[in-house]
C-alpha cells in the first residue's frame, strides 16, 4: 500500500518550564529520536535534531527567538538529520569527522533506513531509498567537563562512550536534569554498532550509577527518574558481566 503524505512531520509537547520535547510521529518507534529544546536567557539549546526528512527549523520556528546551539549527542542518522539547518553545532571531538562527512555507512543509515522506517511521507514524491544526511561540520568541539552556558542555565558535557566513541550527555547540576542521548534510555541499549565498545560502555554505566540525576531525558523512549536509571544501569552491567543473563530491556510498543 502506498504511503500517504503527512499533513505535518513534527509534534511537540511542553515538558516543564523552558523544556519542550519534539518528535517525528511518522518515524517508526525504534528510530524515533527525542529532540529536546531547552530555552535559555541568551541562547537556546537543541539536543539532537532527528532524521532530517523535513525541516525541523521550519517546524519549530515559533519557538526560536534567539541563537540556537544544536548539540549532537552522537552522530547516528536519527540524531543529526537537521543539524545542517543550524549555524552553531556542537559535537564531541570523537565524532567530528562523521558530522563533517556523513554517509549512509558511518551514520548507520545503511542497515536501518528503508521503506519500513516511516509510516507516512514527509512530502509528495519522497523516496526513502535516497535518504541521506547532509554535512554539518561542528562549529565547536567539546570534551568531558566542558560547559554550555545559556545565560541563566549551565550544562556540563559528560563524555559517555560505549554506544559510540563520541556519545555524550548534557548535565544540569542545578536542576538535576540529564539529557543522555543514547548512552542510556528506557529501552534496549545498542552496543553492537560498528564503533561501539562494550568495555567503554561498562565504564560509562558505572559513572551513570553515581550521577544524582533527578530526571533522565533520553534519546529514545519516555523520560524516567534516578531509581529507574540505576535499574537500567544494573541490568546492563549484569547482562554483560554474567554470561547467559539477559541484556535486553523491553522497548515500549
Amino acid at each position: 500500500m502506498a504511503l500517504q503524505v503527512a499533513d505535518h512531520w513534527f509534534e511537540h509537547r511542553a515538558i516543564e518550564d523552558g523544556l519542550t520535547l519534539v518528535w517525528e510521529p511518522y518515524v517508526t518507534s525504534f528510530m524515533r529520536c527525542n529532540i529536546w529544546h531547552v530555552r535559555g536567557r541568551d541562547r537556546d539549546m537543541l539536543v539532537d535534531t532527528g532524521m532530517g526528512m523535513a525541516s525541523l527549523k521550519g517546524a519549530i520556528a515559533h519557538m526560536l527567538d534567539k541563537p540556537v546551539l544544536a548539540v549532537a549527542s552522537h552522530s547516528h542518522f536519527d540524531h543529526i538529520g537537521s543539524h545542517h539547518e543550524f549555524n552553531e553545532r556542537l559535537v564531541h571531538a570523537g565524532e567530528a569527522d562523521i558530522m563533517a562527512a556523513p554517509n549512509r555507512d558511518n551514520t548507520l543509515a545503511a542497515p536501518y533506513v528503508d521503506e519500513n522506517s516511516i509510516t507516512a511521507l514527509p512530502h509528495p514524491g519522497y523516496d526513502v531509498a535516497k535518504y541521506e544526511i547532509k554535512a554539518a561540520p561542528a562549529t565547536r568541539l567539546v570534551e568531558d567537563g566542558d560547559v554550555i552556558d545559556l545565560g541563566d542555565r549551565v550544562f556540563e558535557v559528560l563524555h559517555l562512550p560505549g554506544h559510540s566513541p563520541g556519545s555524550m550527555g548534557m548535565w544540569e547540576k542545578a536542576t538535576g536534569l540529564f539529557f543522555s542521548g543514547d548512552a542510556i534510555y528506557d529501552g534496549r541499549l545498542l552496543d553492537d554498532c560498528y564503533h561501539s565498545d562494550i568495555p567503554d560502555y561498562l565504564e560509562t554505566m558505572e559513572r551513570l550509577r553515581a550521577l544524582p540525576a533527578r530526571v533522565v531525558h533520553g534519546g529514545h523512549q519516555s523520560s524516567f527518574g534516578r531509581e529507574r536509571m540505576i535499574e537500567v544501569v544494573d541490568d546492563y552491567i549484569a547482562g554483560k558481566r554474567a554470561p547467559g543473563c539477559p541484556t535486553d530491556i523491553p522497548v515500549d510498543s
